[in-house]
Parts: structure tokens; sequence; C-alpha cells
């Protein structure tokens, strides 16, 4: 009887040691597997980042050299939205921030927001604009962005002291043209900043309006 009861104890140590050592083999795999997981999932997120193109300032496609000022711009939409401007990741003017209206939306900067104006060029007075454009100092930044219309009041002189800031298209916008200009008051040549598209009911993207017009890119600051 001792015989049998020392084997039978012997019989279940054995059973009890072989199913601890299959157990804990199975829970081991298991255990790499979900740390292979984790290093899997750890080197994708981490290739993901990597690989995740940059952002630059307002948006633009590259980043700006030294001493440039980053700019993004875009043109009303019809007369349904209104246009945007952003300097150095700063959106200076746009519909989100409630200070657009028809007409020629202008902001004036140094780097950094001086004014934000818009003057209705089709039931307003041109005047007052032609103030504005007259009061704006040596060195200033000055962008401009036309939502519905934003040529029917100028005059000559309004788009004679627009060509003193650099553009070229200014004496050829008309009724319902969009368009968009960066230039700068005291400039010396013509701005290479400007967008101008036609009201042409053949090739008009909306009834009544050309398709909305972008522009970006890299201004140099003043040197002094």
């Amino acid at each position: 009887m001792r015989v049998a009861g020392a084997a039978k104890l012997v019989v279940a140590v054995a059973v009890f040691l072989l199913t601890f050592y299959v157990i804990s083999q199975v829970f081991e795999i298991k255990m790499d597997a979900s740390l292979g997981n984790l290093f899997a999932r750890s080197a994708l997120d981490t290739a993901a980042r990597s690989t995740k193109p940059p952002r630059y300032k307002c948006g633009i496609s590259k980043a700006c050299p030294e001493k440039h000022f980053a700019f993004k711009m875009a043109s009303g939409a019809a007369n349904v939205v209104g246009p945007k401007i952003c300097l150095e990741d700063n959106v200076l003017m746009s519909g989100v921030k409630n200070n657009v209206g028809r007409g020629i939306n202008v902001a004036l900067a140094n780097g950094e927001v001086l004014d934000t104006k818009y003057f209705d060029m089709w039931g307003g007075d041109v005047a007052p604009f032609i103030e504005f454009l007259k009061a704006i100092q040596d060195g200033t930044i000055v962008l401009m962005g036309t939502y519905d219309d934003g040529a029917t009041k100028l005059n000559d002189e309004a788009r004679r002291l627009i060509a003193e800031l650099g553009s070229t298209s200014i004496t050829n916008l008309g009724f319902r043209d969009n368009w968009v200009f960066c230039g700068g008051k005291g400039i010396k040549t013509k701005s290479p900043f400007e967008q101008h598209i036609k009201n042409n009911k053949d090739t008009n993207k909306y009834e009544g309006w050309p398709e909305v017009v972008e522009m970006e890119g890299c201004i140099p600051q003043k040197q002094d």
C-alpha cells in the first residue's frame, strides 16, 4: 500500500510539473508574439511619422529662405466665399474672421499686420480707397484680393497708385475679374506676385464669375 501510494504521488508530481511546463511555454510564446506586435506597431508608427510631409507657414508648398516672409492668398469665390490672406502663418483676412467684403480687400503688413480694410468697388465710392493708398508708408507690404467685383468704381488715379505698388494687371482689371496681388510701397520693380483671371462667360467656373485665383510665395524682408 505504501509503495502504491508513493507511486501515485510521483505520478501526480510528474503530471503537475508537465502541466506547468506546457503552460509556461504557451505563455512565453504569447508574450513573445505580443511583444513582437508591439514593436512592429511602434516601428510602423515611427515610419509613418517620419514620412508625414512637413507643414510650412500658411500651408505653402515649401519653406521660405531666411529673411523672407511666407504668404498665401486666394480671391473670393463668386459672391459667396470671401478672400483669404495669410502672412507668416497668421490669417490676416478671411470670411471666418469676418473682416472681408465686396470689392478690393487690402492687408498692410511689415511682418506683422498693420491694417486690414475692404473697399466696395461696385456700390461704394473710390475716394476713400484713393486716400488709403496715398497714406501707405514706404516699406509696407501690400496684399490685395478681389471679392465679387473689384473694378467697376476704380478710376485712373486708383489704378495708377496700385501700379506704383508693383502691379501690372491692375490696368486690365475688369468687372468681376478675380485678382490677387502682393507688392510694396516704394518698390523699384514690378512685383512677381500677381494672378489675374478675366471674367468670361465662356470659361467662367461659376455663373457670372471666373474660378478662384490663388497664390503663395516668399516676400523678401526689407533690408536696412
